[in-house]
């Protein structure tokens, strides 16, 4: 384990740093005890609320965990993909906000990946997820249903769809696209967009998966994606043109 630290940096973050390097590099491995706070001063140089700091980032991503008593202390976690999901939407999410990807950059990215998704989702699915999937369509085609209730909707449907591919991986690596790029999308596009033509849609996926045709499930993702950054352009044609008239 590094235990150089640089004067210019935050220590406790440069600590955290090199704890994490350690765990991923497997000379900390699962389940194994950290040394003591006392002991982790020593070896890094520094003060007990220093590691204590260093510590807590750990365990806001779930690297550690901590336990109180006689045989207590700090231990590697056992990560799964489903803990990591929520710090990768809300990493997916700030990314967003804060400007860093744009939208055509992010409906490119989230589309493709979900694509990837469908031919495993076709052999894969199980009658289950074909039936939430249909309670979504369902719920999106109830004109009581609000413009909030039918975005949160949305996001289930296509979350169904990925899970359906049983790959964890991917579902990791969709969680941000679909639960933090879907709802950006669907804020700038509900304005415009069509209600009965994304049920459509979001028909014809279900009708692919439940025939386990891939190319049909793949052709009416294609299809979505086409109609969302159709949207889009719309959308800004109608922004820059409020623009020139202001």
């Amino acid at each position: 384990m590094e235990t150089r630290l640089e004067t210019s940096r935050e220590l406790s973050v440069q600590i955290a740093e090199a704890i994490r390097d350690a765990i991923v590099a497997g000379q900390l491995i699962v389940d194994a005890r950290l040394p003591s706070e006392a002991e982790l001063a020593e070896k890094f140089g520094v003060s007990r609320p220093t590691v204590r700091e260093a510590l807590k980032r750990l365990a806001a991503q779930n690297l550690i965990r901590t336990q109180r008593g006689a045989g207590g202390g700090a231990f590697v976690n056992r990560l799964s993909y489903e803990q990591a999901h929520a710090q990768q939407i809300t990493t997916s999410t700030l990314l967003l906000s804060m400007n860093r990807v744009d939208f055509e950059t992010a409906c490119e990215a989230r589309f493709a990946l979900e694509r990837a998704c469908a031919p495993l989702a076709a052999a894969r699915r199980t009658a289950g997820q074909l039936d939430a999937m249909r309670a979504e369509i369902t719920r999106q085609g109830d004109a009581a249903t609000s413009d909030e209730a039918f975005c949160a909707s949305d996001v289930a449907f296509h979350r169904t769809l990925v899970d359906a591919a049983q790959n964890p991986v991917l579902s990791y690596h969709l969680a941000g696209a679909v639960e933090a790029m879907q709802p950006l999308m669907n804020m700038i596009t509900f304005t415009a967009r069509s209600r009965e033509r994304i049920v459509a849609l979001h028909r014809q996926i279900v009708t692919g998966l439940g025939a386990r045709d891939e190319a049909a499930t793949e052709a009416a993702l294609a299809g979505l994606e086409r109609y969302t950054r159709r949207l889009f352009a719309e959308v800004m044609s109608a922004r820059a043109a409020r623009l020139t008239r202001g």
